[in-house]
């Protein structure tokens, strides 16, 4: 199912695709489609532009050792889910927030559309647990080694138990920034779904 896009982002924004052999299939600016005939393309943005950090590039070389295509793009940076949409120009529904909550004695991430909430309630059923909260920022840091908000949703990278929701379960991509405020992927939810190892449930209110 082709992705629905939305308006076109205020601000630039670098695109890498990378395919299933790992390679780079070439860096592409957001915006409209060039016409067909039109074969200009400008050069690959090199792997330093579009890596902000350490856990950005620990995950996108993870990504290509593991076979998988995915979208990397590098723009301004973003701190709601709806800057995010519109700046990776994907539906806010597609939006893999990751969440990270201390779950009584243990640290969890859960995964919600970018348009959702987690329903504590359920989750503290879920987990069988009284006390939930989510990480700080020094905890954060310390977890996961990345910024409020930069958190990709691959908690296992972290040794994380990684719970998704079923409707992000159930697209065909999701988005998610890596490792920074400015980096995010686009990928399969499929791939996300058998790399993580996430758990499925109904985790966000609707």
């Amino acid at each position: 199912m082709a992705p629905e896009y939305g308006a076109a982002p205020r601000w630039s924004i670098r695109q890498l695709d990378v395919g299933p052999s790992g390679s780079y299939t070439g860096g592409v600016p957001a915006g409209p489609a060039p016409p067909p005939d039109d074969t200009r393309r400008p050069p690959p943005a090199s792997a330093e532009t579009v890596l902000p950090t350490p856990v950005t590039a620990r995950l996108a070389a993870w990504l290509r050792e593991q076979g998988v295509a995915f979208r990397l793009l590098e723009h301004a940076p973003v701190f709601t889910s709806e800057e995010a949409a519109r700046v990776r120009q994907t539906p806010l529904e597609a939006g893999a927030k990751a969440l990270v909550l201390q779950a009584g004695e243990r640290a969890v991430q859960v995964v919600v559309p970018g348009h959702r909430r987690v329903d504590n309630a359920r989750l503290r059923e879920i987990l069988g647990i009284r006390t939930l909260r989510f990480a700080i920022p020094d905890e954060l840091l310390a977890l996961t080694g990345c910024a409020p908000g930069a958190v990709p949703p691959f908690g296992n990278l972290f040794g994380l138990p990684v719970l998704v929701d079923e409707e992000l379960a159930g697209r065909d991509e999701i988005a998610f920034n890596a490792g920074s405020n400015a980096a995010s992927i686009v990928m399969h939810a499929a791939d996300f779904l058998r790399l993580s190892g996430a758990r499925v449930e109904r985790l966000a209110k609707t």
